[in-house]
């Protein structure tokens, strides 16, 4: 009884851990109640990528939450009429329903060394980069498992 109990706690402590979306600030693609799972090796790794979906340490109240990778560091983020811009190129977001979305501003901004930018899919409810700044990577426990990357 012991060892399988320990080798679940081994996975769930350094390979992967499940998780329940407590808000809507991923809809569409991910809604609240959903049960998503977190790869842990990739934050340790380095594979954050742009596009990826991360669970991280809210830097507002210390719960985890989960939000989208947009820009890594040295990269610059814009938001003009509510369309996003990397490096001043625009950037396909089919996850996104735009049509629950006002004309959002934000930016440019560059993202500092060992930072990356991140945004909720629903930017209309989202508490995200646009609101306490670029995240630090060492807040990212890792990435998200979902059919929505």
């Amino acid at each position: 009884m012991v060892v399988p109990f320990l080798a679940m706690l081994a996975v769930r402590s350094w390979l992967v851990e499940p998780f329940t979306v407590a808000a809507d600030s991923m809809s569409p693609a991910i809604p609240s109640g959903s049960i998503v799972f977190v790869y842990k090796p990739a934050a340790a790794m380095g594979l954050i990528r742009n596009g990826m979906v991360v669970a991280f340490t809210s830097p507002v109240d210390g719960r985890t939450v989960i939000k989208r990778v947009i820009a890594g560091e040295g990269q610059r983020v814009a938001i003009r009429d509510s369309e996003l811009f990397v490096d001043d190129v625009a950037v396909s977001e089919p996850f996104v329903d735009h049509s629950r979305i006002d004309a959002t501003y934000f930016g440019p901004e560059t993202v500092p060394p060992g930072r990356v930018f991140v945004l909720g899919d629903n930017r209309a409810v989202s508490v995200d980069s646009r609101d306490f700044g670029a995240l630090p990577l060492s807040a990212i426990q890792g990435s998200v498992l979902t059919g929505h990357q």
